[in-house]
């Protein structure tokens, strides 16, 4: 089933509020704030451009695994880059296409070089079932007789 709607529709029922952080901050700092934000990813912004992402992912296999300190280590030097960025534009099937091929869950929405909002595989998927949920809700309605033919 293809699902309708674009990543404009997701950003308006969730908000764009975005939580971002610089490629030297300590990944001590970022690890904090997506805690206290309760997030799994951050953008990473430098001069107002995204120029990568730092993930729950990319913590665990490049600081924990390595032995290497949280509170000395740069998120430079463990973030992913260059990262996979969507406009508001995109269809949420082009985007769930990317988070599968790209194997990431985390995707930034950039509009005129600008972040304007953040969409996780989880908001994907909500909104897939949502609208799953109402097509099916309108074909029971048809069948029992609930619209006019």
């Amino acid at each position: 089933m293809k699902v309708s709607g674009s990543i404009s529709e997701i950003l308006h029922h969730k908000g764009s509020n975005v939580w971002t952080v610089t490629p030297d901050q300590t990944v001590y700092d970022a690890i904090r704030l997506m805690a206290e934000k309760n997030i799994g990813a951050v953008p990473v912004v430098e001069n107002t451009n995204v120029i990568g992402i730092l993930s729950e992912r990319d913590y665990t296999r490049k600081i924990v695994l390595h032995g290497k300190s949280s509170k000395t280590t740069t998120v430079r030097d463990i973030m992913t880059a260059p990262t996979t960025t969507v406009s508001p534009t995109a269809t949420i099937d082009e985007c769930m296409q990317l988070v599968t091929d790209r194997r990431c869950r985390h995707l930034p929405v950039v509009k005129d070089d600008q972040i304007v909002g953040m969409i996780s595989i989880g908001d994907l998927v909500n909104w897939t079932i949502s609208a799953q949920n109402a097509a099916l809700e309108q074909l029971e309605n048809y069948i029992s007789g609930g619209y006019a033919a």
